[in-house]
This record gives C-alpha cells, structure tokens and sequence, in this order.
C-alpha cells in the first residue's frame, strides 16, 4: 500500500474518530491575522536566514454565517453538527541552506526555495474539538517572489544579498490537500486557572509534503475555551486562526511536542516534476518542540511561538533548529 493510499485513509480517520459534541454559540465576526515566522525571530539565539528562514501570512476567517450552504451541507455530512467558519489565506515560505554567501551552493545543503500559495479551509467547530479541510494552491519556484522578498529586505536594512538565489528550485505548480482534527480536553482549575490539552491528528497528500502529524500542547491560563491553540504556518501544531473570547482578558501560557512522518518534502526532495533539481537525503522522521503564550483583550488575540526541531535532512548543522512566530488577530 503507498504512503499516499495510507495518508488518505488517515485523513477519513481524522475527521471521523470522535462522534460530534454540543455546538458552541454561533459567532458573527470575520478574524483577519497577519503572521510572520522567522529563524531570527527567535527569543533564543537565532539562526539567521539558513534552512526554513521566513513565513509570512496573511488570511480572514469567516464568521459562523459566512459560509456558503455547498460547503456547509458538505461539513455537516462529514463531521455533524457543529460550527462552520471559512478560512482564506495567502502564505509565503522561503528556504535557504546554511551557507547564503556560495554563489554555488552546496550540493549537499538545503536548496533555495520559495513557495507562494492561496488556501481554502473548512472549519467545523463543536465544544471539544476543531476540525479542518483545506485545500491550497500555489507555486514553488522564482514566480514564487522568495528571492525579491529576501534580498530586497535585506537591501533596506543594509545587509548582504543572499548570493545562490540563482540555483533556486525551478518553478512548478503546487497542490496540497489537508485534514485535521484538534481535541480539546479540560485537565484541572485551581486558584482561578484552567488547564487542558489539546492532542492533534493530521494528514496532508500532494506535490508539495506527504506527511501525517501526530501532537499535543498543554496550557495553562484563563478562558481556553476561547480558542483551540495558538496559530502556526503548517506544518506543526496549529490551533488556527478562529476564536471567540468568553471573557474581557483571556491568556494562556502553553507547551507541546508533535512528530511528523515524511514520505516527500518537494523542499528536500526536489522537484515533483522535473528529473534534474538541487535535493538531499530527508529524514523521514521529524520532530518539533514548541512553547509560549497568547492574550486576547477586546477583541485582540496576540501569540507567540518558539519552535525547535529536529534535523530534516543529512547533513544539517546546527543542532535542533528553532525559530519564532508571532500573530496578530482582529475580529470586526
């Protein structure tokens, strides 16, 4: 049986291992956020622009009677009754190896990549668990702007162009197909606090990452119920973009690991479609520790994020990587 067929068949498990809970209350406010994810965005000491160097995210989410009757009728078949949010985003990834001064780079480093993608997500909300379909189209390659994105901060802050830019991987249509299912299970309250976790199962299959994620992230705070986790650019434990404060001040501190099998990263691998193009020897195995905090007032979420991971490929230095990211969120 092949990775995709297995994929696939936990992607159906995802969204149907629990039964449907009680619906929470219907909420009207569209969220917009902006996120960015740096290696130098990072409360430790950074590894500036090697590996996976930059994210940035702009998306909306909808709310609960935004969501056109189609894609509702489709939610309720597969999930019951819950919630439903639409979620639109538009990312950026970049990646660069360890060495950005090579006009050749190492052949056995990371290569150059840039991704530039539009994603449609279905969110499906009861009181104790999130689910999500998405599905996101884009490019992989120089269309993809990360050089001009890169250089050209780096222009107006007055560092060094990143010079291997030109041996970058080719450009190439992409597609990614995305399942998740987010668990949220109350632990304790003492002295005011809550606590709860938050185990995660997710499944994704297309030209850019085959892969399956198995998580959890505890936290500690007050109003948890508000939200499903902090947000990340995926892969990684993501709680999304939609909340809704059940108090004036809500925050939470919060900690979590999850691991990944990999059986393609285009990013890795090389091209999907071309028989020539800059790669290395994956790890088919990858691991992520994460950690920080969140704050919603008035209408606000802030989050960051610290995380680290394992190697992804042969060869890396450094030990574990880690980067930031930071969120910001509006509900109007």
């Amino acid at each position: 049986m092949s990775f995709q067929n297995i994929a696939i068949g936990l992607v159906a498990a995802v969204l149907t291992v629990l039964p449907a809970q009680a619906e929470p209350p219907q909420d009207a406010k569209g969220i917009f956020t902006f996120q960015v994810e740096n290696d130098a965005a990072s409360t430790f000491k950074g590894t500036s622009d090697q590996y996976y160097t930059s994210g940035l995210r702009l998306g909306y989410t909808s709310g609960t009677n935004g969501v056109p009757n189609v894609l509702a009728g489709l939610g309720r078949a597969v999930w019951g009754d819950g919630v439903q949010r639409i979620s639109i985003d538009i990312s950026q990834s970049i990646f660069t190896p360890r060495d950005t001064q090579a006009s050749r780079p190492n052949p056995r480093d990371r290569p150059y990549a840039g991704y530039l993608n539009a994603t449609l997500g279905l969110l499906h909300d009861t009181d104790s668990t999130r689910s999500l379909l998405a599905l996101s189209l884009g490019v992989v390659g120089p269309s993809s702007l990360g050089r001009v994105v890169q250089n050209g901060f780096h222009d107006i802050i007055g560092d060094t162009p990143n010079r291997g830019w030109s041996a970058q991987l080719k450009d190439e249509p992409a597609v990614e197909l995305l399942a998740e299912r987010t668990y949220r299970l109350p632990v304790a309250q003492f002295y005011g606090l809550e606590t709860d976790a938050l185990p995660t199962l997710t499944a994704g299959v297309g030209t850019v990452r085959d892969y399956v994620q198995a998580g959890v992230s505890f936290r500690l705070g007050q109003g948890l119920s508000s939200d499903f986790g902090a947000p990340r650019i995926r892969p990684g434990l993501s709680g999304s973009d939609a909340y809704t404060p059940n108090r004036p001040f809500a925050w939470y501190v919060f900690a979590g690991a999850d691991g990944q099998g990999i059986a393609r990263d285009l990013f890795l691998d090389g091209s999907t479609f071309r028989n020539r193009s800059p790669s290395v020897d994956k790890r088919p195995y990858l691991g992520e520790f994460q950690a920080g905090l969140a704050a919603m007032f008035h209408g606000v979420r802030l989050t960051y994020t610290q995380t680290w991971q394992t190697e992804s490929f042969k060869g890396q230095k450094s030990g574990l990587f880690n980067f930031g990211s930071l969120a910001l969120s509006a509900r109007f």
